[in-house]
């Protein structure tokens, strides 16, 4: 198994890859793990940490096709190989490329991962390694070139290799997700579906939801748009900006980290289109799709907008559509017409999963 692992500045993929080496390693799996940048510092010792962007662009060029001529090499002595890498690069000489098609068809990779994470906690990494001068502008448009090259890049090597965008994770990371999507590919794969903002401030539902993610992780290779949220910041930036303040203080891994109001406004725009693209790309790359829909405290629905559009997408996408409904109210006919199977508890859907996919 050879995987190719993309992700942009600031998400410090080398520490999430070791972890996932060590699930492997558990498993009784040899994972090689080949660093590209700690590699072409290795063949570069005369540049310094954290200059290897500012050599010249023709020495930068033939420094990374040495250092994957080597991993080539390694991928066919290795029982599982993960290259860490990048899909571009942008630095002072603009955005280009970070790997060659030749040598990515060479290396002839079995699946292609983007990593992404949210702007917040990249911008608090980037801060305290005063790595890269940036705009939390700069942060989101690098998220998306990085995943769309990468998809690009995985579609013109060989339009059969799976690709997946994966987060790492706000209050657990998804380096079991990872292990599992690489070398469980017998586990199906499911696209978790609940009420975001609008329950954002209800204790009681918020607890449900995290039950219900929780129980769904033990069975399936989850990919769950709660491990990347950034819908709230413009409501607290515009929250701030009503109370006379020109800051935002969100937590970021246990830290309280503060951001320019006006700065978190300039991007709304963007937060929500890359969350309905992101969400619909999350649901193409599952197996089906399952729905939470929790009773809000007076009985009703929790039912948003979001999820009606992704369970409708996903119907329409041929995904098998699971919905558990706990709330009084009979579900519509959208969606007893589109859902595949309509459960009134996670304990009832689980079961159901249980003895048709035998997942334990």
């Amino acid at each position: 198994m050879i995987v190719v692992v993309t992700g942009m500045v600031g998400l410090d993929k080398k520490s999430y890859l070791e972890k996932v080496c060590r699930i492997a390693a558990q498993n009784g799996k040899e994972v090689l793990l080949c660093n590209v940048g700690d590699m072409m510092y290795a063949e570069a010792p005369d540049v310094p940490p954290g200059k290897i962007l500012d050599i010249p662009l023709k020495r930068l060029h033939s420094l990374r096709r040495s250092v994957f001529k080597d991993i080539i090499a390694q991928a066919r002595q290795a029982p599982n190989l993960i290259v860490n890498t990048h899909a571009t690069f942008r630095w002072r000489h603009g955005l280009f490329p970070a790997v060659d098609f030749d040598q990515m068809r060479q290396l002839d990779a079995d699946m292609y991962v983007c990593l992404i994470d949210g702007v917040t906690t990249m911008h608090q990494r980037l801060l305290e390694h005063r790595a890269v001068e940036h705009s939390l502008k700069d942060l989101i448009v690098w998220r998306e070139e990085e995943i769309i090259s990468t998809e690009m890049l995985c579609k013109g090597i060989d339009e059969t290799i799976p690709f997946y965008c994966l987060a790492r994770g706000v209050d657990e990371d998804t380096t079991e997700t990872f292990y599992r999507i690489a070398f469980e590919r017998h586990i199906k794969k499911a696209y978790l579906s609940f009420p975001m903002t609008a329950v954002a401030e209800i204790e009681s539902v918020l607890a449900e939801i995290h039950r219900f993610r929780s129980q769904m992780k033990r069975h399936f290779k989850c990919f769950d748009p709660g491990d990347l949220e950034e819908a709230y910041l413009p409501m607290r930036a515009r929250r701030a900006k009503e109370a006379a303040q020109d800051y935002v203080d969100v937590g970021v891994s246990g830290r309280a980290i503060r951001l320019n109001a006006d700065e978190v406004l300039q991007i709304e725009r963007d937060i929500n289109s890359q969350i309905y693209a992101r969400d619909f790309l999350l649901i193409d790359q599952a197996d089906m799709i399952v729905s939470f829909i929790p009773s809000l405290p007076d009985g009703r629905a929790a039912i948003s907008s979001g999820v009606e559009r992704e369970l409708q997408h996903a119907h329409e996408a041929a995904k098998e559509v699971y919905v558990i409904w706990t709330a009084r109210q009979h579900p519509s006919v959208f969606i007893t017409q589109t859902a595949n199977a309509v459960f009134r508890s996670v304990a009832e859907a689980v079961a159901f999963f249980e003895k048709r996919y035998s997942t334990q």
